[in-house]
C-alpha cells in the first residue's frame, strides 16, 4: 500500500500514475469535511487561484513541460484536454469540469482507496508522498518541519476576480488574441490614457485586506494587482495591461492600456480578469474594477482573494527525485515542494510516483535529467543557493546551456531577428529535452 495525502493536482497524478501501474493506493484527502480559505469542493485537482496550465507554445518552457507529461501519460493533461477552453494560445479549462473529470477517474480506479480524513502525521511504515499543496494543515506542517529540521517558508498567494460574461459591455470591449496567436478568445476592455490614470489612482487609494503576517513576502510571479502599482504607475502598463499586440477594432491602434478577460467555463457564462489577483477588500473591487470600460455593469460571480502559501526549504529538505533527505519513505510534491503553478505541481505528482514506483521495485534513485523541463525544475529544487530559494516555475533558464553552434544566432538575427532565434533555441532546447526523456525512460526500464 502506498500512501498519497492531498488530492490536487500533484496528488491526483501521483495516484494514477502509481495506480495504473498495479500498486494499491490509498489516497486521503480532508475535503469537504475540513476546507482551506481558497477552496470550495470536496472535488480532486480544485483549480482555485486561474483556470491556466499556461502558454500552448511548443518552443516555450510550459509547452516542452507538457510533451514530456504526454509522454509519460499525465492523468491531469488528460483531463485538461477533454475540459478544454478557448484561451488563445494558452491550455486553460472549464474548472468544475475538470475537477470532476479528475475525480472521477480516481474514484472509478480499482486500484485506489479514497479517504475523507485529515492528517495530522503520515504514518511512515508506508511509503508516502505529501501533496497537502500551499495550504497545507498547521499540524502536518508543524509535524513537517520538525522531522526534516526545516522551517517553513511562507508567501503570500492572491486569486483574481470572476465576472458573468453577460455583464460586459461589448459596445466596449473586443474579442481578440494577442497579435492574433490562437482563436479570438480574450475579451479586451480599452482604457484611453486619462481612463487608466484614473483607474490607477483609484486602484492605489483602495481599502485592502489587512495581512495577519507583515512580514511574509509575496510570490512574486503573482503578485496583487495594487501591489504591482505601488511599483510605479507604469508597471501595470508593461505587464498585465500591456496592450501591445491588441489593436482596438474602432481605432485601429493600440490603446494606452488593456484588461484582458479569459473564459473560465466551458459555457462561457465566466470570465476572469487576467493578471488581477488582489487583496483589495470586495466592496473595493465593485468600485475600482467597473472603473475599466466595458466593466461598468460587471456583475462578480467570485471576488478576488489572498491567502498564505507554505512550501519547504527544497535544497536543505528534498533530493532531485523529491524524496526528503534522511526521513525514509517519505516524498514530497507538489507546491509544498518549492514549485510553482499548476502544471508544475502536476508534474511534481508524476516525478513522485515515478521515484515511488522504483522504490517499491527496490530499485536505484534515478532522477530525471536536467536536459528535460521536469529534470531541470527538480534539479533547482534540489540544488538551488538555500539563501536565495524561492518557489520558481518551469523556466528556459533552469536548462543546462545549448552546445556551441547549436544554433545559428547570427545566421537567425540577420534573416530573422531576435523573435528567430528565440524560437529556433526553443525548439533546439525541446528537441534535446524529448531525446532526453526518452533515452532516461530506456534507461529506467519503465513503462512510464
Amino acid at each position: 500500500m502506498i500512501h498519497i495525502i492531498g488530492a490536487g493536482l500533484a496528488g491526483s497524478e501521483a495516484a494514477w500514475q502509481l495506480a495504473s501501474r498495479g500498486h494499491e493506493i490509498r489516497i486521503t484527502e480532508m475535503r469537504p469535511n475540513w476546507t482551506t480559505s481558497a477552496h470550495t469542493t470536496g472535488q480532486a485537482a480544485e483549480m482555485v487561484c486561474s483556470n491556466s496550465f499556461k502558454s500552448d507554445d511548443p518552443s516555450s518552457a510550459t509547452g516542452i513541460l507538457k510533451a514530456e507529461m504526454r509522454r509519460m501519460g499525465s492523468l491531469i493533461l488528460t483531463c485538461a484536454e477533454a475540459t478544454r477552453i478557448p484561451a488563445g494560445n494558452s491550455l486553460a479549462v472549464d474548472r468544475e469540469a475538470f475537477s470532476m473529470e479528475v475525480t472521477r477517474a480516481l474514484r472509478n480506479h480499482p486500484n485506489i482507496e479514497w479517504v475523507e480524513a485529515q492528517v495530522g502525521a503520515p504514518d511512515l511504515s508506508l511509503l508516502s508522498i505529501l501533496a497537502t499543496g500551499p495550504l497545507t494543515t498547521d499540524p502536518l506542517a508543524e509535524w513537517l518541519s520538525t522531522i526534516t529540521g526545516s522551517n517553513q517558508l511562507h508567501f503570500y498567494d492572491a486569486i483574481a476576480p470572476i465576472v458573468e460574461r453577460d455583464s460586459v459591455d461589448m459596445d466596449i470591449a473586443w474579442k481578440a488574441a494577442r497579435y492574433d496567436k490562437g482563436g479570438a478568445d480574450f475579451i479586451n476592455c480599452p482604457l484611453d490614457k486619462d481612463q487608466y490614470e484614473q483607474f490607477l489612482d483609484a486602484l492605489l487609494s483602495a481599502e485592502r485586506v489587512p495581512l495577519h503576517d507583515v512580514d511574509t513576502p509575496y510570490f512574486e510571479a503573482c503578485l496583487p494587482v495594487e501591489v504591482m502599482a505601488d511599483r510605479g504607475r507604469e508597471t501595470l502598463r508593461h505587464g498585465p495591461m500591456k496592450p501591445m499586440g491588441l489593436d482596438d477594432p474602432r481605432t485601429g491602434r493600440w490603446p494606452h492600456a488593456v484588461v484582458q478577460l479569459r473564459q473560465d467555463t466551458i459555457a462561457g457564462e465566466h470570465f476572469n480578469l487576467v493578471g488581477f489577483q488582489t487583496r483589495l477588500k470586495w466592496g473595493s473591487q465593485k468600485e475600482v474594477f467597473r472603473l475599466i470600460p466595458g466593466l461598468e455593469h460587471a456583475e462578480f460571480a467570485r471576488f478576488g482573494s489572498i491567502h498564505r502559501n507554505t512550501y519547504v526549504q527544497a535544497p536543505s529538505v528534498l533530493e532531485a527525485t523529491l524524496a526528503v533527505k534522511s526521513v525514509p519513505n517519505l516524498w514530497l510534491a507538489g507546491q509544498l515542494s518549492g514549485v510553482e503553478g499548476y502544471l508544475e505541481s502536476a508534474a511534481g505528482g508524476l516525478a513522485a510516483a515515478f521515484a515511488v514506483d522504483r522504490a517499491v521495485r527496490d530499485l536505484v534513485a534515478l532522477p530525471f535529467p536536467p536536459e528535460t523541463v521536469l529534470g531541470s525544475l527538480l534539479h533547482y529544487l534540489a540544488h538551488a543557493s538555500i539563501k536565495d530559494f524561492g518557489p520558481t516555475n518551469a523556466m528556459l533558464g533552469l536548462l543546462p546551456p545549448l552546445p556551441e553552434g547549436r544554433v545559428d544566432i547570427r545566421g537567425l538575427k540577420r534573416s530573422g531577428g531576435l523573435r528567430a532565434v528565440r524560437s529556433a533555441r526553443g525548439d533546439a532546447y525541446r528537441q534535446r529535452a524529448l531525446e532526453a526523456l526518452e533515452s532516461h525512460l530506456r534507461i529506467a526500464g519503465s513503462a512510464f
